[in-house]
């Protein structure tokens, strides 16, 4: 696998663009927000979206568009998530109109995504204008464009393509994410981008995608809360033209590796840009009895306000790890778990067959002072694992989201 240039733009006969439109008259023109990215033949399409029950628009057009299992493009925009706003499915619906007139395409041909405030009516009338422009601007260097679009309290752009040879072509996929806040993901994330030019079948993209984000993107979690707008799509238009994936075979298990790392890299990303974050916290369990039991106990690991508190603090506080995994759900021996922590200045032993142990405070602060933490935790049940990722919580979190509407 290589790691290549481009984005969501990197694989064949894909392009991106980002502009700025003005969704929040009082955003800055160096911040974009509409993105657009475009196929230019058919591809097939997977996707998945959040569990809440209170959905956005733009999810049941995306919904009803990639019913079919086709799609040609994404429109997107940031600064208003047009959830549980007036004329939100008129103007979800109207976004895919614009975008399939300044391409000459079909509105059914675009999946469609917004991210923002909620509750607040979306601005049509900028993006229509906008639309025009973004779609002059389609290019194979547009992806970090269009990254920057979808962007909202984000720090940083996540963006990221590979390539693979798979029977002699080769093969890229590249993706575009964004999520800072409101990340608890019961499907995806905020938002994923990606796109291939493998030829596979649909319903193995399908069957593939739910997979790999039920390993990655939902073992991610930032504050709790699970977005209305969580939603994430891969467009594959078959252009790398590789005998199509047969599942099991050498090289689907070469291409499913590449889109793992893709979305693995990308939940990572997510995790250390939360909302005033300034750790990544990583919780593996090691020798579980499965590897469910492992995950739900590293994910309510990641999850605990104090296990975050204590990583913002670099404090070895380990028995609220202790705590976080007893109200997990799963079932263990309290005495037959050690808990260490690590980091890239080393690891550090701090409990014990579930009792403490005598550890050298200074050095376990030193290992928590780094800005990527990992927390291990070792059973004594089996040879399963799991791995989810967080941050730690911070007095800027509180800050950013006491003042998110102004």
């Amino acid at each position: 696998m290589k790691y290549v240039n481009g984005g969501v733009a990197a694989p064949l006969g894909f392009t991106a663009a980002g502009y700025h439109c003005g969704v929040k008259a009082e955003s800055p023109p160096t911040k974009r927000d509409l993105a657009l990215i475009l196929s230019d033949c058919d591809c097939v399409a997977a996707a998945v979206y959040t569990k809440n029950q209170v959905k956005a628009a733009p999810i049941y057009v995306s919904m009803e568009h990639l019913a079919d299992g086709h799609a040609r493009g994404i429109v997107a925009n940031s600064g208003n998530a047009n959830a549980c706003a007036p004329n939100g499915m008129a103007h979800a619906k109207a976004m895919a109109v614009a975008a399939a007139q300044a391409t000459g395409l079909s509105p059914e041909d675009f999946a469609v995504a917004s991210t923002g405030v909620i509750g607040v009516e979306l601005n049509i009338g900028v993006i229509e204008e906008g639309i025009p422009h973004v779609a002059a601007a389609l290019s194979k260097d547009g992806s970090a464009h269009a990254s920057n679009a979808i962007l909202t309290t984000d720090l940083v752009e996540k963006e990221l393509a590979v390539s693979v040879d798979l029977g002699g072509k080769t093969v890229t996929i590249g993706a575009i994410a964004k999520g800072s806040g409101m990340i608890h993901p019961n499907m995806g994330t905020m938002l994923c981008f990606t796109t291939t030019d493998c030829v596979i079948d649909q319903a193995l993209l399908q069957k593939t995608l739910t997979k790999i984000v039920n390993k990655t993107f939902n073992r991610i979690t930032v504050d709790g809360d699970s977005s209305t707008n969580d939603t994430c799509f891969v467009l594959a238009n078959g252009k790398a033209g590789n005998e199509p994936l047969v599942e099991g075979s050498a090289e689907y298990e070469t291409f499913y590796e590449a889109l793992h790392t893709v979305f693995e890299y990308e939940a990572k990303q997510i995790a250390a840009d939360g909302e005033g974050a300034t750790h990544l916290v990583t919780c593996t369990v090691e020798h579980a009895e499965s590897e469910e039991k492992a995950e739900l106990m590293a994910k309510s690991v990641v999850g605990s306000s104090l296990v975050k508190a204590a990583m913002f603090g670099s404090d070895a506080n380990w028995g609220r790890v202790l705590c976080a995994i007893g109200y997990s759900g799963a079932q263990f021996d309290p005495n037959a778990i050690d808990v260490a922590f690590a980091s890239s200045a080393g690891e550090i032993l701090v409990c014990q067959n579930g009792a403490g142990v005598v550890f050298d405070e200074a050095k376990a602060k030193q290992i928590l002072l780094e800005k990527e933490v990992t927390i291990l935790v070792r059973m004594q049940e089996g040879q399963e694992s799991a791995t989810c990722w967080g941050c730690d919580l911070s007095y800027d979190y509180v800050k950013i989201n006491g003042d998110y509407r102004n």
